[in-house]
């Protein structure tokens, strides 16, 4: 009897002592996955694919300023927890190669714009101003892709891809939850045609401090003059005020806009000497808190809008 009671009590001690490492195994594979983005815009967008099934920590918050970043030492031990991490790419992000090889990470990089058309800024952008002298910027692109909604669905396509590589179980749920998010973007990108498409032709024309609205330009027909060039941390020459000022002028451009990230001293100037309104302020680069106008891509795409339509219709 002694004998029979050990050999069953034997293997129930193992199973006792196995049980709780596979119960751990099993949280921590259906823990949410840890994803890095980042800047807040890239982060919501890859939030929305993801999920119940991923974690997003932003590096660079909604307010902060991906162009003149520092990152910390959180952002180091941050980067090196990540499962995965997603980056702009096309130079945004001039630092995250340095943070990514100091932390030893050992996660995977995904460039969202990954198979977008870059627009060009070298030697001139879209409206005429040399950026040669933007120190902040090295390479040959505008990094801003995300302000024409079709650039976006390629971002989602990346980013869903990129998932379901890492976590092959969630593929229905990003899949669906892409598919959904797409859905969105196409509601939103048509509400911008829409509203472009009421304005007067000669309206169709704003300043703003610096020059991140080229993919919407020439997605949805507005001209935007920027007055600094295609970093927020470069500044604009007593020349090119000069030269914003005639072309305010001759071409009686009806309004300068603030965005939400620059100083709006020389905007509120070149309003006072060429009499153009001031719009309401515009998102560039970053999304507002979440009590703000512009928690979301989409929130932020559709109060721009608003905010064009209110300044530049007659």
């Amino acid at each position: 009897m002694f004998w029979i009671r050990k050999h069953i009590l034997i293997p129930l001690v193992s199973l006792l002592l196995v049980a709780p490492l596979l119960t751990t195994a099993n949280a921590q594979q259906n823990a949410p996955k840890k994803i890095v983005a980042t800047f807040s815009i890239l982060g919501d967008i890859v939030q929305n694919i993801a999920g119940d099934r991923g974690q997003v920590s932003v590096l660079v918050q909604p307010g902060g300023d991906a162009h003149v970043y520092s990152p910390s030492a959180t952002d180091v031990r941050t980067i090196k927890e990540a499962d995965i991490i997603f980056e702009n790419g096309l130079s945004f992000e001039g630092w995250i190669k340095r943070l990514i090889s100091s932390s030893g990470t050992s996660a995977k990089v995904i460039t969202a714009s990954k198979g977008i058309t870059p627009l060009d800024i070298h030697p001139h952008s879209h409206d005429g101003h040399d950026h040669a002298s933007d120190h902040n910027h090295h390479d040959d692109t505008d990094p801003h892709a995300w302000q024409d909604v079709a650039n976006v669905k390629i971002y989602v396509a990346n980013i869903r891809d990129a998932l379901i590589e890492l976590d092959p179980e969630g593929k229905e749920t990003y899949t669906q939850n892409a598919d959904h998010y797409l859905e969105k973007l196409d509601q939103v990108d048509q509400e911008i045609r829409t509203v472009i498409s009421a304005l007067p032709i000669d309206h169709r024309k704003v300043i703003t401090p610096h020059d991140a609205f080229g993919y919407f330009a020439n997605a949805y027909g507005i001209t935007f003059i920027g007055v600094q060039g295609i970093s927020s941390a470069s500044e604009a020459s007593a020349k090119d005020v000069a030269k914003i000022i005639r072309r305010i002028k001759t071409e009686k451009i009806p309004a300068v806009f603030i965005e939400t990230l620059s100083n709006p001293r020389l905007i509120k100037q070149i309003s006072q000497e060429t009499g153009a309104k001031i719009g309401d302020p515009i998102f560039s680069d970053s999304l507002s808190p979440k009590d703000g106008p512009a928690p979301t891509y989409l929130k932020m795409m559709e109060y721009n809008i608003k905010a064009l339509q209110k300044a530049l219709a007659k």
